[in-house]
């Protein structure tokens, strides 16, 4: 008597070889065999004749310090088919925190993963100071997937350097072991790894880099040796870019990594984008990683599976809003505003003002920035296209059309009652012509990430690149080539799960965790992101939903159907290397 048995799929296992028809049986969350004909009686039988099964996804790249601590379902990730994620990012986090500067944290969070800090603020319950208190909170809870956790840089910098780890000054040597203890400490406990933040774009509310963006190798390389004495783990970080015509710093970064990891014996991971500044660096760094294998070192830039960068619309931010006759109308409700919007003399108005003054928040730079670059944004449509072509920007519509490219925008703004979303790519579409995005994808030391999930709520959704892995690269590109779908899974199952040592999971195998999907290949699809306010205190984010999702299982429970939340809660805390 099975407690779950799936008939008749197309199993996609995870390991990357050909996929086959088969049964699947799940016995206290662990799959017992996989088989034609499997005998036996289940508790419950899904029939997922001419469905996929596949592993469930790990996403390796997500933000949800805070929102674990009050939410159970942990969207938009846990729409898009992932059954394990890993937080802790970045260099950011919650924990270890000194009684009286948990605000700090916050804004530091809030300046850097643009997460409202009001909802962070109304919604963590601080019941920890160290990590292992931190975990042990968690471990108290249950979610709809399975959560692991590293522990950030910024936040052990400030715990023992206080306002100087925070300002970013030099760690002295007995600054830089205590360092190490908390490092080895929390590791030891069950972080999955360490995570640091050399991005010098990464800042607090109040201005100041993440602290440890400066740190000196001595630190680093403590911290990669604590990780080591505890157990080991991965290195996680965002690392220093191009700035200018300044190639050198990227560069240097790879070098050290490389050192870190042959001494150390840890994998490192790092975020790898294509840059305007340098739209080739990537090549080089890629290559390095590459090259570094035969000294020992583990090196694997993390990529992304579609263009990096910001979604434009009413209700987030667009080259409009600082216009006087936009703001007369832009507390309307969207419904309102769009019958405002659509009337000539409004539309004549706004497109003949200059710019009002505005209130330095995050959107209105973004739409300053957008407004300069509308050759380089693109319509998102429903379905939404993530590699779109020229004729797409608004520079494109404006030719047709035989208008301003202002004005193309303005009506491509308008459309979907309003609610239409255009795409802004910052990195990894410097030239829209080239197949940057697959060849980063198919590297063999690349690792696939970079969702953000529960990060740059107003401004992003890539928590669904699950599901463009699937859909866009195995079945509807057509501006070059695909790529094969068991190479896909194996990508965002067993790749992401080995690398953060989740081995117990990732494929399809007896005696593996039953995290699992079923999914319709023919119909998954995803839909265009909405802008919602149902964080903590009304705080918004932007939620992006999928189809062809018929279940989502995790530890043998079906958590979703058709996408619909069932209540199951079998997600738990993963603690270190299984």
């Amino acid at each position: 008597m099975y407690d779950l048995l799936i008939t008749n799929g197309t199993v996609v296992d995870g390991t990357g070889t050909d996929r086959r028809q088969a049964d699947i049986a799940i016995t206290d969350g662990v799959i017992v065999a996989v088989g034609s004909d499997l005998d036996g009686e289940a508790a419950e039988v899904i029939d997922a004749t001419g469905l996929l099964v596949t592993p469930g996804f790990v996403d390796v790249h997500t933000h949800y310090d805070g929102q674990v601590t009050w939410d159970e379902t942990l969207e938009p990730t846990s729409l898009h088919g992932v059954t394990t994620l890993v937080m802790g990012n970045c260099g950011v986090g919650f924990a270890p925190v000194r009684p009286g500067s948990e605000s700090w944290l916050v804004q530091l969070m809030e300046g850097v993963e643009d997460i409202p800090g009001a909802a962070l603020s109304e919604g963590i319950d601080w019941d920890w100071e160290t990590f292992p208190e931190y975990l042990d909170s968690l471990d108290k809870r249950q979610w709809s997937v399975d959560v692991g956790t590293q522990i950030p840089h910024g936040s052990v910098r400030a715990y023992v350097m206080g306002e100087r780890g925070a300002k970013n000054e030099d760690a002295s040597p007995e600054e830089i072991e205590a360092m190490a203890e908390i490092v080895q400490e929390a590791i030891a406990a069950g972080a999955l790894g360490v995570s640091t933040s050399r991005t010098i774009g990464h800042r607090a509310m109040d201005g100041e880099p993440v602290p440890g963006t400066f740190a000196a190798e001595d630190e680093l390389f403590a911290m990669g040796r604590a990780l080591r004495d505890g157990g080991g783990g991965v290195f996680e970080l965002a690392p220093a870019g191009a700035a200018g015509l300044d190639l050198v710093a990227p560069m240097k970064e790879v070098d050290w990594m490389r050192r870190l990891s042959a001494e150390t014996g840890q994998p490192v991971t790092f975020a790898m984008l294509q840059v305007p500044a340098a739209p080739d660096l990537w090549r080089e760094q890629m290559d390095a990683s590459l090259a570094a294998v035969d000294e020992g070192a583990q090196l694997h830039p993390q990529v992304a599976g579609r263009p990096f960068g910001v979604l434009i619309g009413f209700d987030t931010g667009h080259p409009f809003m600082l216009r006087p006759s936009y703001q007369a109308i832009g507390d309307l409700p969207i419904a309102e505003r769009i019958v405002e919007l659509r009337k000539p003399e409004v539309k004549a108005a706004i497109l003949s003002e200059e710019n009002g003054e505005g209130k330095g928040l995050i959107n209105e730079g973004i739409a300053m920035l957008a407004a300069g670059m509308l050759d380089s944004l693109y319509v998102l449509g429903d379905p939404p296209d993530y590699e779109p072509t020229p004729d797409r920007s608004v520079a494109g519509l404006a030719e047709v059309a035989g208008v301003s490219p202002e004005e193309a925008a303005y009506d491509a703004f308008c459309a979907e009652g309003g609610k239409a979303l255009l795409m802004l790519p910052l990195y990894n579409y410097v030239d829209s012509n080239h197949d940057v995005i697959r060849e980063q994808l198919t590297h063999p030391q690349a690792v696939v990430g970079l969702g953000d999930g529960g990060a740059h709520c107003g401004l992003i959704c890539d928590a669904s690149l699950p599901t463009t892995m699937i859909a866009h690269w195995t079945r509807d590109r057509s501006r070059g080539e695909q790529l094969p779908l068991e190479w896909v899974v194996r990508k965002q199952t067993k790749d992401t799960a080995a690398l953060f040592g989740m081995t117990d999971r990732g494929t399809i195998e007896v005696g593996q965790r039953a995290d699992l999907n079923v999914i319709d290949h023919d119909r998954i699809a995803l839909r265009t992101p909405e802008l919602v306010h149902d964080l903590p205190a009304g705080g918004r984010r932007l939620i992006q939903t999928a189809e062809g999702y018929v279940a989502t299982i995790v530890a043998g429970q079906v958590t979703r159907r058709e996408g619909e939340d069932t209540g199951a809660r079998p997600g738990r805390l993963v603690r270190g290397r299984r």
